[in-house]
């Protein structure tokens, strides 16, 4: 599994959609963890996101690890994975993942969620450089037109760094939010820079046309390898970043209402 199907599959903020064949009783590890994410999952919808409620489904990935202990298969890998999953996406504990992601890697060097880790562990490591609180790294690109494209070039605005695609569902449903919140306080001094992870160009100047998204777009038709989604280890869309006019992180993965007041609420410190 590769980090793109990993996060193509995931039910809300997670989880691997397994298809084993299930039993009532079985020692298969991948079946196992399928029962294992189906009751996440149901926790999950029920809006139960929180280690102290996730508690007995946390053991279990440890139980089964300690049952399995000795077998290095990917399927045996995989719990582990499923758990560094579980605290980066879930809980959003960088920090933790990345120490479960480095066991995994240790313990089961030549399985194939091994090989996912590594790749996921650089990502993580610019995310965590990306923490309310600390500043935006700036780049210096073309927008869609051709024109400059900066963060720097924003100094004084409160900025929205908006990593989104056309085809991303959860983007497009946002989307009338971002509208809104650009409509209200773009005169004063509202922005948003917006970092397609498209690959066709003229499905995106269409749809941009169509919706009335008047800002600044980055594309560069490279889809999941695009250039800055890369150096800010995107891995999963819609990402967005709020920036006060120093262009300091002050909000991240704003949605529906919660936008809207955050940049009102940036603006009158502005």
């Amino acid at each position: 599994m590769n980090m793109r199907s990993f996060v193509a599959v995931m039910v809300g903020s997670v989880l691997f959609a397994l298809s084993p064949v299930r039993a009532q009783e079985t020692k298969d590890p991948q079946a196992q963890l399928g029962e294992l994410v189906d009751q996440i999952r149901e926790k999950l919808q029920q809006g139960q996101r929180t280690e102290a409620a996730l508690a007995a489904e946390i053991k279990r990935f440890d139980e089964l690890l300690a049952e399995h202990a000795g077998e290095k298969t990917d399927a045996v890998a995989q719990i582990l994975f499923m758990k560094a999953t579980l605290y980066t996406e879930v809980f959003d504990s960088a920090e933790r993942g990345i120490k479960l992601l480095e066991e995994l890697r240790r313990d089961f060097p030549e399985t194939q969620p091994a090989k996912t880790a590594e790749r996921m562990i650089g990502s993580l490591q610019k995310q965590a450089q990306l923490a309310v609180g600390k500043k935006f790294p700036d780049f210096e690109e073309k927008d869609l037109e051709g024109k400059p494209l900066s963060i720097g070039s924003f100094k004084g605005k409160v900025v929205l760094v908006d990593f989104w695609a056309t085809w991303c569902g959860p983007c497009v449903g946002e989307l009338p939010h971002v509208l809104e919140a650009y409509k209200k306080h773009h005169a004063n001094g509202f922005e948003i820079v917006g970092i397609s992870l498209d690959s066709d160009r003229e499905k995106l100047t269409s749809f941009i046309k169509e919706k009335g998204m008047s800002w600044a777009q980055y594309f560069d038709g490279k889809g999941w390898e695009t250039k800055l989604a890369q150096v800010y280890g995107v891995n999963s869309i819609p990402a967005t970043y709020l920036l006060d006019g120093e262009g300091t992180i002050i909000g991240r993965d704003l949605r529906g209402d919660a936008l809207e007041q955050a940049v009102a609420k940036a603006l009158s410190k502005n």
